[in-house]
């Protein structure tokens, strides 16, 4: 039995919702002045250690109204670290932000209104033609499940695959689940939804829910690529009600660049350029009144449209 307890905080009401809109808004200001920051340094050669990078991060949060404490652990990871799922890098064995390989950081924080999950893998020099595949096909299972429209009562594992197929087409795959329930200032981590290859779960995603979008591929000892927003489930509008049933979708909290540098252009259709374009037109429109100068010029730089080949 399901306790009426967890099932309340499961389902968020219309300030915990607004709140949680507020507080990505601002968690994503700071975000871009973070990572702004970043390529400037990582370009002018700066020695910096993953640890640097996530106490620089917790910096520009933290003048962000409303912030309390990161919501967990950050995890920096440079090229074969950020393969390591659950990596935290520690300031005696942690490695040296390194141009040449990727860069994978999952971070979150707690603000008094909202709580935060966000993941982006980026790469500072040029990545190689594999890393681009990669990512291009975690992009599209990211889509995939972004715009997927179910029946009101399905439980997470029967979306997981949709964050996967573009990857299993190749024979690659990931060992976590692809999504998780997200607590309105409260819990990073809660139940009891989730999306999950875990059949073991009924709990079916829900109108109010809110819930973490995040595929990815880690090859051992080389590299590890997540992309990772965080979603309102609302219901659908669709043409037909099948049975009278109703059909529910997802709305994204989350507002940030995807490095599109990353993307093999050639492996996406234009339904999925245009998701990516309007995607970031969304981002450019929500986060840069909030931003000015040469942090702002950043987000202009990183919201730019793709061409369809």
């Amino acid at each position: 039995m399901q306790s009426p307890i967890s099932w309340s905080k499961a389902i968020k009401n219309d300030a915990e919702l607004q709140g949680m809109k507020n507080s990505h808004l601002r968690d994503a200001a700071a975000l871009a002045h973070f990572w702004a920051w970043l390529e400037e340094e990582v370009h002018k050669n700066e020695n910096l250690t993953e640890v640097d990078v996530a106490n620089r991060l917790l910096e520009f949060r933290s003048v962000q109204d409303g912030f309390m404490d990161t919501s967990f652990d950050t995890i920096s990871g440079s090229g074969a670290n950020g393969a390591i799922i659950h990596y935290k890098p520690e300031p005696e064995s942690c490695s040296r932000v390194d141009p040449q390989k990727l860069f994978l950081l999952d971070s979150g924080a707690q603000y008094v209104d909202g709580t935060t999950d966000i993941t982006r893998t980026a790469h500072f020099s040029e990545p190689s033609a594999r890393e681009k595949e990669c990512f291009t096909r975690v992009l599209q299972g990211h889509i995939a499940l972004d715009q997927a429209v179910f029946p009101e009562g399905t439980p997470g594992f029967v979306l997981d695959g949709f964050a996967r197929s573009s990857l299993w087409k190749i024979g690659l795959d990931y060992r976590h689940g692809t999504g998780h329930g997200v607590g309105a200032a409260l819990n990073v981590h809660e139940g009891p939804q989730s999306i999950s290859f875990r059949y073991g779960n009924m709990t079916p995603i829900q109108s109010g829910m809110i819930v973490s979008n995040e595929p990815g591929y880690y090859e051992d000892h080389a590299f590890g690529i997540r992309i990772e927003n965080l979603l309102h489930v609302k219901d659908a509008e669709t043409p037909n009600r099948f049975g009278g049933a109703t059909y529910l979708g997802f709305e994204k909290l989350t507002f940030f660049p995807i490095q599109t540098k990353m993307v093999d252009v050639s492996l996406l259709s234009h339904a999925e350029i245009d998701w990516l374009n309007s995607y970031h037109t969304e981002v450019w429109e929500k986060v840069s009144p909030l931003l000015e100068g040469p942090t702002q010029q950043w987000l202009w730089n990183n919201t730019r449209p793709l061409a369809k080949p």
